[in-house]
């Protein structure tokens, strides 16, 4: 394949990604705009609660991230069974998770107020929990089933399956948050029944498709699913507890930014969390199309195409440095114009968080660089199966040097929230150079196989 047909491979298979990824945050976005109408406690407690939620959430979803790169190797050879056995035992593996953390979810007051957290707000959020934490088994699930998809390039249903979903959530939260065509107003209850039946409702739909469509129907993934494959239960394991862990050290360093801007003041954490919306919207772009690198990648693994790999992840990366460029213009020429629909036109406080705000979006055009450069090199790794050194590499970048250098430079030197930013841009260009090190490490090792 030529390089232009890489690209236009990538963005066939990675743009439906990304706009699954945009749909999916944007679900995050009703719900928060919904909670915020209905009362300012209410949205309070979901903060706290889908923060909670997402730290165990996104540390399991490193077995549906496993899931990925072994089926697109598999469909390459065309080993049907091989697809059926990794992708049944990513289920497994998820939904034993969700069992597993399940009790966390229904008894999370405790943990919560130990933590320091308001008694009313920690209240609260246990009351949204015990009813979200029976979503995590569909929300898991359906991260394996997507992956899954994604892997067989059919990432199409993944995208319209999403945007029904946001439809279903939104539609439901009106409905269960405020008590309207004669339900009962369930408050914070109503939006976490909401988003649980709209994940049921995601995974009955790619269900129904992965049994009906002429592209997966001869895997018979869900016949005799009940049945035990400890090889494969391993191999999934084996390559997706690392990500679970990697996972966990991004999203745990991005909250600890956020508790050290807590202690600069009220106002700088508000605009620290208005930019950190905008960027996180941006990089569902950079995640997308890391995606699609790990199912080329895959499928490249597959067929033993060493060369047809590398020249894909140039493509992947020429399109996220395209992607770059052009929201970095957006950040230094109008972030005031990016940031105003987060705050009323009458808030006081408005002029002092455009400010704050703008010098942040300054540093995340260097920040999203960086970042993006960490993801795709982690999206190509995830495709070669490496998965335990780019833990280790997250580990430190992050927690070694991103968190102390935030702090140090925000708190100890003075410089605020634009230090932490800093700080958070140290800690991922670490990362970037890291893992991208690991990369030309592997593919070199890859090409001295055998044939």
């Amino acid at each position: 394949m030529t390089f232009t047909q890489h690209l236009r491979a990538v963005l066939v298979l990675g743009l439906p990604l990304v706009g699954s990824h945009l749909a999916q945050f944007s679900v995050h976005v009703v719900d928060t705009i919904m909670l915020g109408r209905y009362d300012v406690t209410a949205l309070a407690a979901s903060v706290l609660a889908t923060s909670f939620f997402f730290v165990i959430f996104i540390m399991g979803a490193g077995f549906s991230f496993a899931v990925m790169p072994m089926v697109a190797e598999a469909a390459a050879s065309d080993d049907s069974t091989r697809i059926r056995r990794v992708t049944r035992m990513g289920l497994w593996l998820s939904a034993l998770y969700a069992l597993v953390f399940l009790p966390l979810m229904i008894w999370s007051e405790p943990v919560l107020l130990a933590f320091g957290q308001d008694p009313e707000l920690a209240s609260l959020a246990q009351d949204y929990l015990r009813i979200a934490g029976f979503g995590m088994f569909p929300a898991l699930l359906v991260m394996v089933v997507k992956s899954y998809l994604a892997a067989l390039e059919r990432t199409a249903i993944v995208l319209w399956v999403t945007v029904l979903a946001l439809v279903v959530n939104s539609g439901l939260n009106y409905v269960l948050i405020f008590g309207e065509f004669g339900a009962p107003e369930l408050g914070v209850k109503g939006a976490a029944l909401a988003s649980v039946l709209a994940q049921i409702m995601t995974l009955l739909a790619l269900g129904a498709y992965v049994v009906r469509s002429d592209a997966t129907r001869d895997h018979v993934l869900f016949q005799n699913i009940w049945r035990p494959d400890p090889e494969a239960f391993r191999e999934v394991f084996k390559l997706g507890w690392p990500i679970g862990l990697t996972n966990l050290a991004e999203s745990g360093m991005f909250s600890a930014s956020a508790l050290i801007i807590g202690l600069i003041g009220k106002l700088p954490l508000a605009a620290h969390g208005i930019a950190l919306q905008i960027t996180a919207a941006t990089f569902m772009v950079h995640v997308g199309l890391s995606q699609a690198a790990t199912v080329r990648a895959g499928r490249a693994l597959g067929r033993r195409d060493w060369d047809g790999l590398a020249m894909g992840a140039r493509a992947a990366v020429a399109l996220s440095l395209g992607a770059v460029v052009m929201t970095t213009i957006a950040f230094l020429s109008v972030p005031e114009l990016l940031m105003t629909g987060f705050l009323g036109a009458d808030d006081p406080d408005r002029g002092a968080i455009l400010a704050i705000g703008a010098s942040l979006l300054a540093v995340a055009a260097l920040f999203q660089l960086v970042d993006a450069g960490q993801v795709m090199a982690l999206g190509l790794l995830r495709g070669m199966q490496d998965t335990r050194w780019p833990m280790y590499a997250a580990a430190i970048s992050y927690w070694g040097l991103g968190i102390p250098a935030s702090y140090v430079l925000g708190i100890t030197f003075g410089l605020g929230g634009v230090g932490v930013w800093i700080g958070l841009v140290v800690g991922l260009l670490f990362a970037a150079a890291a893992l991208w090190w690991r990369y030309v490490q592997v593919l070199g090792a890859l090409r001295e196989r055998p044939a």
